[in-house]
């Protein structure tokens, strides 16, 4: 890594762009209008973006459409379109800083982490999804006699894809990976929080060879562009992670629009279950960082820690000495390892949850706002004990470096209280015991249960939830369900 020094000094001379993506080019919204992208750990304005509205929508449906129509890329052989996106990784990797920086001053997350996990991450999955979709077969039915019915895997037209600020880069690389491996047109909108890094990739996808039109990239609004695209009658797909609420009603602008396909990765309090067998030093290490890393801002963060009652005073010291020695500072520092919230509204709002928790909880550390560097969209890491299961903090998703502590007497109590959410994104099971590992695993309604480690996650394995946490799964050969249709061929000769 290098210095803080170095890190300022490049971040003052970023080119940055802050225009609408569409058809190969950058333009300005049709409106006209802008909204600043703001750094949330110093306050400052890093630049005004183009804020796009339904008619820059359209226009990038349009875009996408036209290129798909005429197959300029989804009639490009698996290989050709892999050779692509493996330019497209390659690239990332060239301009690792740069994509790092924008992250870290867009949302406010450390550049250790963008450096070595965010970017790092993007170019994997671009890597990981081109390599595959040459590997994927077409089927041939069974039919016998003079039948030949062949089943294809088609690409489904133009994707729509809204993605979270929380890993800019990284979430719209999930979605667009697979998309565009596998032949498919898309209109990505990101958040209206860190739109930087999604427009520079625009302008990197054209040089890794994707022709005009395959990638659009429109900042904007929600209730703007978000809706837009969402109702639009000429999207065939809309991809989306973000909260549950937001996720609802894409499903209502489908069923008002053109029913397109919506697939959802949505909200989560995902429970982290620690028995008396467990590594204990092991188990409180990964559970700070289930709940800390990334400032807590994870839909998956183990913001749930259940503990049998015969350790939890020993793991809430354990998790308190921890939590204490995070370094809550400027992103653009090495010795930072906690970063700032995205924006100093999404501050207040865990804020409140603060205090709430001091209202029904036993605060164990933190519980303060903090102000750094001139900016108070800073929260230190805390813990509460004694956490009701009625409590505010304790069913709703608060999306900060909040741990919420319960106590339990066996597995079963264990099970009930971590089911007891509308949630099931991820859940964490601690023990040396395989056999309960095994049983844990099976009641616990997740669509990913780690077993002495928490959040596991690989480009092999497919990550999405159960419930109210959404459905589809994003990562992994899965992922390629999301953006084809089966389509059947039947000769007769």
């Amino acid at each position: 890594m290098q210095s803080l020094e170095h890190y300022t000094e490049k971040a003052a001379t970023l080119s940055l762009r802050n225009q609408c993506w569409i058809d190969g080019k950058y333009v300005a919204s049709v409106s006209g209008a802008r909204f600043d992208s703001i750094n949330p750990a110093t306050g400052a304005v890093l630049t005004d973006v183009a804020r796009g509205g339904a008619e820059d929508i359209d226009r990038a449906v349009k875009a996408a459409r036209a290129a798909f129509a005429d197959g300029r890329w989804s009639g490009k052989t698996p290989a050709q379109r892999k050779e692509a996106l493996l330019k497209l990784a390659a690239l990332l990797r060239e301009n690792l800083e740069e994509f790092a920086l924008l992250d870290t001053l867009d949302m406010g997350k450390p550049i250790t982490e963008t450096m070595t996990g965010d970017v790092p991450g993007a170019a994997h999955f671009f890597q990981w999804h081109g390599e595959a979709i040459d590997k994927l077969y077409d089927e041939v039915a069974p039919t016998g006699g003079r039948d030949l019915a062949l089943i294809r895997r088609v690409p489904l037209g133009v994707i729509g894809a809204v993605v979270p600020w929380n890993f800019p880069l990284d979430m719209a690389t999930w979605k667009l990976a697979p998309a565009l491996a596998a032949g498919n047109s898309v209109v990505l909108k990101p958040a209206e929080q860190s739109p930087l890094s999604a427009l520079r990739l625009g302008e990197l996808a054209a040089e890794a060879g994707l022709p005009d039109g395959v990638l659009n990239v429109v900042p904007g609004f929600g209730e703007d562009a978000g809706q837009a695209l969402g109702r639009h009658p000429d999207v065939d797909c809309l991809v989306f992670t973000g909260s549950t609420v937001v996720g609802k009603l894409f499903q209502r602008y489908a069923g008002e629009s053109n029913m397109k396909q919506v697939w959802l990765e949505t909200g989560g309090k995902s429970p982290n279950i620690i028995f008396p067998d467990a590594d204990l030093d092991a188990a409180a290490d990964m559970a700070a960082f289930g709940i800390f890393y990334n400032q807590g801002e994870v839909c998956s963060a183990n913001s749930r820690m259940l503990v049998h009652e015969s350790i939890a005073e020993d793991m809430l010291e354990r998790m308190k000495t921890r939590a204490e020695a995070i370094t809550v500072g400027n992103p653009l520092s090495p010795e930072t390892t906690m970063g700032a919230m995205v924006d100093a509204n999404h501050a207040t709002r865990v804020e409140g949850f603060l205090k709430a928790g001091r209202e029904s909880a036993r605060l164990v550390t933190g519980g303060e706002r903090l102000t750094i560097g001139g900016s108070d969209a800073f929260i230190a890491p805390t813990i509460f004990a004694d956490v009701p299961m009625e409590a505010k903090i304790a069913s709703e998703e608060i999306f900060g470096p909040v741990l919420s502590v319960q106590t339990f007497r066996d597995e079963d109590e264990a099970v009930a209280i971590a089911n007891n959410t509308i949630y099931g994104l991820a859940a964490s099971v601690w023990t040396r015991d395989i056999s309960r590992a095994v049983s844990m695993s099976d009641r616990l309604h997740a669509g990913t249960v780690s077993v002495n480690t928490v959040d596991a996650l690989s480009a092999m394995t497919p990550f999405g939830g159960m419930k109210q946490s959404g459905f589809g799964r994003d990562l992994s050969l899965h992922s390629f369900d999301k953006y084809s249709a089966l389509k059947t061929v039947w000769i007769k000769y």
